[in-house]
């Protein structure tokens, strides 16, 4: 069967997830998320890719990402994926590959969608159970987004901006946006839209996005068995 051509449209955020293949770890000390991070910044600025959010969890990544050109998010993966693997395979005298396949990508509605995006993306930690709350998680946007911590990989999205006119007042309201439980829809929207590489946003958003690709993106109405079954694939996400 033939792969699923990718949705490239440059200015529109893409949610992106790659794992690590056949869900084995793909990062085995702090130092190794470190260098992940180190890659992530470089070859963003390089491929001209805006990093929103992140997560890096034990055998998985979680991006949010907007690409300035076509191809940019392309690149920037296949630079930054290698890279890594070549420094992983080195420090611990392994081989092969490390990734599972691709990565899967579902572009991202701005308005209203954006931050729900980044608060999945930022709460997966505490939805695996590894923490209580997002603050305890070292390996994520959270903290940049909710305290100001530095961050080199990150540039703030306007949405973000908008939450506030000071630094101090988008932080608290960032912090404000996860005192309460995603909706189970949400999280079943998200996932969906990631499995099948397609669009989270509004009914009007998608109708927009499929106009200007002149496609059909959104996937037709599966039984109820292959949801299930979808939804299982991400249970840990």
């Amino acid at each position: 069967m033939a792969r699923k051509p990718r949705i490239f449209l440059p200015g529109v955020p893409q949610h992106v997830v790659q794992r690590g293949n056949n869900r084995e770890p793909c990062f085995f000390s702090e130092e190794d998320y470190r260098y992940y991070l180190e890659c992530l910044s470089v070859a963003s600025k390089k491929y001209g890719c805006q990093i929103h959010a992140y997560v890096l969890m034990t055998n998985h990544v979680h991006l949010l990402v907007t690409p300035e050109e076509d191809y940019a998010l392309s690149d920037m993966m296949q630079s930054l994926g290698r890279r890594y693997v070549r420094y992983i395979n080195h420090s611990y005298k392994r081989t092969g590959t490390l990734w599972e396949g691709r990565f899967k990508t579902s572009l991202v509605q701005s308005e209203q969608y954006l931050l729900t995006c980044g608060r999945y993306i930022e709460l997966n930690p505490v939805r695996a159970n590894m923490v209580q709350t997002p603050d305890e998680y070292k390996w994520s946007s959270y903290a940049h987004h909710a305290w100001g911590k530095d961050d080199g990989c990150l540039t703030g999205h306007a949405v973000y901006q908008q939450l506030g006119s000071s630094s101090e007042q988008r932080q608290h309201a960032y912090r404000e946006l996860f005192r309460n439980h995603m909706d189970n829809d949400l999280l079943h929207e998200i996932r969906d839209a990631l499995n099948h590489e397609s669009i989270f946003g509004s009914s009007y958003f998608k109708d927009k996005i499929e106009r200007v690709l002149k496609r059909h993106i959104r996937p037709g109405k599966p039984g109820r068995p292959r949801i299930e079954e979808d939804e299982r694939l991400y249970e840990v996400y």
